[in-house]
């Protein structure tokens, strides 16, 4: 017998009490840039007990103008950008050397809360990236070092002799070099917060950066 799909999502709630708290926010108090109020969101996020809070959307486009999207994780936010990292060489990679723009969505259901950054894409320079890829764990160096992500995967057997390999030089030399791994920072030109409301009046905070300087605006829910 197979699932009703529809049935199954009529039954699912948004937002359960049980689960979530749903805090007031105003906006008028809100600080002038946005990069203050997402690190209160994020770490508000985390003492609420949000499941791997630093996970995010990313969404890109190649040349085909043809939207991508995959979770990925946020590695930093400050001055210079939010960051993430992937091999140049991935799907992802490569869309963003052919269009260096790029949106972040992250959502905490806990709070019912989202946060939308867009912005154009540079990549840091080639020591950074290594140096926040050595400062990660051993595992995440052993999937750097296994490499060839998005390729056409020939058998589960290739991968596991390649990951096996990869773990063993991440074991042996913590600083071993993986030279497609390259750290990409988003400079925000539009950071969005979007925090849920009970009785459906969301309240939404746009931070657009015009002419040299933040303007907010609020946005219809």
């Amino acid at each position: 017998m197979g699932t009703d799909l529809h049935e199954l999502l009529r039954s699912l709630r948004v937002w359960d009490p049980a689960v979530t708290e749903l805090p007031p926010f105003d906006p008028a108090a809100a600080p002038d840039t946005p990069l203050p109020l997402f690190t209160a969101w994020f770490a508000e996020a985390v003492a609420a007990g949000q499941p791997e809070p630093h996970t995010m959307s990313l969404a890109t486009a190649g040349e085909d103008g043809r939207p991508d999207v995959r979770i990925v994780m946020l590695h930093g936010a400050d001055a210079a950008g939010w960051s993430f990292a992937t091999h140049a060489t991935s799907r992802k990679g490569r869309q963003l050397a052919e269009r260096p723009y790029a949106a972040l969505a992250f959502y905490w259901p806990v709070l019912g809360r989202q946060v939308r950054v867009r912005g154009p894409v540079t990549a840091a320079p080639p020591e950074q990236g290594q140096a926040d890829l050595h400062a990660r764990s051993t595992g995440a160096l052993a999937a750097a070092l296994t490499g060839r992500q998005s390729d056409v995967l020939p058998s589960p057997e290739e991968l596991r002799h390649a990951s096996e390999a990869a773990w063993q030089r991440a074991r042996e030399d913590p600083t071993a070099p993986a030279p497609t791994w390259t750290l990409y920072r988003l400079r925000p030109q539009e950071v969005e917060f979007f925090q849920g409301d009970a009785d459906r009046r969301h309240v939404r905070l746009d931070y657009t950066y015009r002419e040299g300087r933040w303007v907010r605006d609020l946005l219809w829910p």
